[in-house]
């Protein structure tokens, strides 16, 4: 691993760096941890009790990404993980670190891309595939405590009613993650998960639940034989400075506007307590902005 400076030890790889999830969980031979994690994240979902669903036996990896050098060293590369089940509904996951302010219907469209790819022209709706999208996002996105929210089509004024089961959409939240104060690793498969996912948790608890769990220890083994690459840990390393460089861009793009508003606000003459409600600037940015008005 790459090591950091002042004799600290070695940094922990990210399990959710877009390009490290799809080489342990996306590529063909990655069916155990995918299955793993599939039920992992279904069974916590009320979807067993809702659709009647039996814990999924097996997985088809569908390898619909290629890695390009010059896309994977850009500034964007979406890569996801696309997958059939036995009973034929597709599942694709996704991460999301930084929040661009359009995770929702980010998400709608990658579930209406698989959705539409279904079916050939002259096929029956019928045989439509269901289609299950899973979002792994690193960032405050619904308000509350749920750190795994789930979204179907239902009726408004009886949601019991689903319209259909083509649709399920997943988001399960790091942010939340790390702030839940108990967590269950004996009998929760998906805060198992999250434990290996977070790459903040301790390595002694990593251990644990990779000993814990068969699909855990597929997937940690997976991304130990991954990571032995050298291009594979240059690639690692380039993908996840353009995501730091991303989420420090839209940090400043944030600061930057909110500095903007607060400026407007005081020339209005908005009281500085105010100032600080509406934007979430410290009180000490918003009296600096009022020193160095030119009026």
């Amino acid at each position: 691993m790459k090591p950091s400076n002042n004799n600290k030890p070695f940094e922990r790889y990210n399990p959710l760096n877009d390009f490290l999830f799809f080489k342990v969980m996306g590529e063909k031979g990655n069916e155990v941890q995918l299955l793993s994690f599939l039920n992992a994240v279904l069974e916590h979902s009320s979807t067993y009790p809702t659709t009647g669903k039996q814990p999924i036996e097996s997985v088809e990896i569908l390898e619909n990404q290629s890695f390009v050098k010059d896309i994977i060293n850009g500034k964007s590369c979406i890569l996801d993980v696309l997958a059939v089940l036995t009973d034929g509904t597709k599942v694709n996951v996704e991460i999301q670190l930084s929040n661009q302010g359009n995770m929702e219907r980010r998400s709608l469209y990658y579930w209406s891309k698989v959705y539409f790819e279904g079916i050939n022209e002259g096929h029956d709706y019928r045989k439509l595939p269901n289609v299950i999208a899973i979002n792994i996002i690193d960032f405050k996105l619904f308000p509350g405590e749920n750190l795994h929210s789930r979204f179907n089509l239902r009726e408004a004024a009886n949601p019991s009613l689903i319209l259909s089961p083509a649709l399920e959409i997943h988001f399960i939240n790091m942010v939340k993650w790390r702030k839940q104060a108990e967590k269950d690793i004996v009998n929760n498969p998906l805060h198992r998960w999250l434990t290996w996912f977070d790459e903040r948790s301790p390595p002694e608890l990593v251990t644990e639940v990779v000993n814990m769990d068969s699909g855990i220890k597929a997937a940690d083994e997976r991304q130990a034989y991954v990571t032995q690459d050298d291009e594979a840990r240059r690639t690692y390393w380039s993908r996840r400075k353009a995501e730091h460089d991303r989420i420090s861009g839209l940090n400043y793009a944030r600061r930057d506007a909110m500095e903007t508003a607060a400026r407007n606000a005081l020339a209005e003459g908005l009281s500085v307590e105010m100032i600080q409600k509406i934007t979430g600037l410290d009180l000490k940015t918003i009296n600096q902005l009022a020193e160095s008005d030119p009026d």
